[in-house]
């Protein structure tokens, strides 16, 4: 499970910052998150969705234990972040596109290398090594060096990292980000069967037939601020428009 309350996280803006987004406060700086609170509960996928610079990175972050907040309470599995970051990440897996991978190591090095961080047994490392390259097609360049890849296959290679240690709450910072049509496909089947396994999952995406797909629960983040959390199936109830897309343009114009 995954608890925030009143989450908060500020940035310092440098002086080319504040002229992009037209900030000319005194004090140069910008509330990223502003008083987030939703849970995630196992068993369910809880989707953030918001437009871009909404505050959805920034709380995946805060709540993956590689940013700190500035205010509220993050806990993973029943660990606060700050306090025990440790065991916090024991339990986690986090996916981002700005997670950097070795470009000298190939995907069985690169993957055996954070087994081994967690400590998985050789047998257990295996068995969900080869599922997870044989799921993401990996098979065919799992022994090729990383830096040579293209985006997709690399978008591969860090689920496979994410997943080895079989991790009780999952982040997915837009997993399907530069994958075909069929890897993204194999992806939100993952996705779904991680859910079924009463994993406890976090997803952020800009991709609304994604939504669809996968959401047990959704919350609408915009500068920094919810504007919609609760079910998805009472979302889709109480929609006053004719198409996700459009409602979700209603909650965000609404909220600014």
């Amino acid at each position: 499970m995954i608890e925030v309350t009143d989450l908060k996280k500020r940035f310092k803006l440098t002086g080319d910052q504040k002229k992009k987004i037209g900030n000319d406060s005194k004090s140069g700086v910008v509330d990223a998150v502003s008083g987030i609170s939703f849970t995630c509960r196992p068993g369910r996928i809880f989707t953030l969705l918001g437009p871009n610079g909404a505050g959805k990175t920034t709380t995946l972050r805060m709540i993956s234990t590689m940013l700190q907040p500035d205010g509220g309470t993050i806990t993973v599995a029943g660990h606060d972040v700050v306090k025990q970051p440790e065991a916090a990440r024991r339990h986690l897996g986090f996916l981002t596109g700005s997670t950097g991978l070795y470009d000298r190591l190939t995907p069985n090095e690169f993957v055996k290398y954070f087994a081994d961080l967690h400590g998985m047994e050789k047998a257990k490392f295996q068995q969900k090594r080869d599922e997870l390259f044989s799921l993401l097609d990996i098979n065919d360049f799992a022994s090729r060096r990383i830096g040579k890849f293209s985006t997709g296959m690399k978008q591969k290679v860090s689920i496979a990292r994410t997943l080895i240690h079989d991790p009780d709450v999952i982040v997915f910072d837009e997993p399907t980000s530069g994958l075909d049509i069929i890897s993204a496909q194999n992806i939100i089947q993952l996705i779904k069967r991680l859910r079924d396994d009463g994993k406890t999952i976090i997803f952020s995406t800009h991709i609304m037939g994604e939504v669809s797909l996968l959401s047990d629960d959704l919350a609408i983040v915009h500068q920094g601020k919810l504007c919609y959390n609760g079910s998805y199936q009472d979302f889709r109830q109480q929609m006053q428009t004719d198409s996700l897309v459009d409602e979700f343009i209603r909650y965000v114009e609404e909220a600014a």
